[in-house]
């Protein structure tokens, strides 16, 4: 197993095996499978995606049973239509992908946790924009997502991926770097530019708090998943045109990892502390859980 993005790296360069092919072989090792069943689960993986996207943005959209997120992707995909988005339209449709699917996870329906639920729409947000704008074919779409999965292990063993240990940084700042990585490689770049985009990924998002209003995993969840997937594709086209982070990347997740323990409780997918503390926030909570509720709790 790699436990380190310099050894994942290196494995590729010298053996000038894409990312993507060395955790399918990993994945065969370690599952004792064959290769067709490896592939055939990142295929029901990317199966379920895909119906995210879509159902988020279908009708009048999905919408949660708290009352507190929906219908939003949707409002997006009209204004897209309008041709008049500030940001552009390759950016916006990222975003409303990554809407879309944690609308789809709010609302009870099915997502890929990638890595976990809370960041589910990040991933997908990347992969299905830029599948049109780099006329990925299935088996590219597919080897997508062992890159991300390669490169989010690694975080994982490293770092952690739960809200409740390292914050929204190690949800959506891991998602988002998965998915700069992944995307770097989708576009024929090298292992190289892909642990850069990484390091600037998480670098970018360094620090940032989970605070779910009420607790849920609906506000802001929803929406920075929006942003880690704009800073995926950002962190992407940056090491693509040859930037890099100066920090290497193993170190970057090891700051992650430094800065998550070093958060207070209240910041850590308690409910207690950021936006889950306001005055709104408080009294959303106090709207779904009831009267009974007592503030900080």
């Amino acid at each position: 197993m790699y436990m380190s993005i310099k050894e994942l790296v290196a494995a590729s360069t010298t053996t000038d095996t894409p990312v993507s092919e060395l955790m399918i072989q990993q994945e065969m090792s370690k599952t004792s499978s064959s290769r067709e069943e490896v592939w055939s689960a990142m295929e029901r993986n990317l199966d379920v995606m895909e119906a995210a996207v879509k159902r988020g943005v279908e009708g009048d959209g999905v919408f949660s049973t708290t009352g507190l997120t929906g219908g939003e992707a949707v409002l997006l995909k009209k204004y897209r239509e309008q041709g008049h988005t500030l940001s552009g339209d390759i950016m916006m449709e990222a975003v409303q992908n990554a809407i879309s699917t944690n609308e789809v996870n709010a609302s009870m329906g099915v997502v890929c946790a990638t890595p976990t639920a809370g960041s589910t729409g990040t991933l997908p947000g990347v992969l299905f924009v830029i599948k049109d704008r780099l006329n990925l074919d299935h088996e590219q779409m597919v080897r997508f997502l062992f890159t991300a999965g390669a490169y989010g292990m690694v975080i994982a063993n490293n770092a952690g991926i739960a809200g409740a240990t390292g914050g929204c940084q190690a949800e959506v700042g891991s998602a988002s770097a998965m998915g700069a990585a992944a995307a770097v490689e989708a576009a024929g770049g090298t292992a190289e530019q892909s642990s850069e985009a990484l390091a600037m990924a998480i670098s970018n998002l360094l620090g940032l708090v989970c605070d779910p209003v009420a607790g849920l995993v609906e506000l802001p969840c929803v929406k920075r998943n929006a942003i880690g997937a704009g800073n995926a594709l950002i962190s992407a086209d940056m090491a693509l045109a040859g930037l890099t982070n100066k920090i290497p990347a193993d170190e970057v997740i090891e700051a992650m990892d430094k800065v998550g323990k070093g958060l207070p409780k209240a910041l850590r997918e308690t409910g207690l502390g950021g936006l889950a503390a306001t005055p709104t926030g408080i009294q959303m909570k106090m709207r779904i859980f009831g009267n009974t509720v007592k503030v900080g709790e």
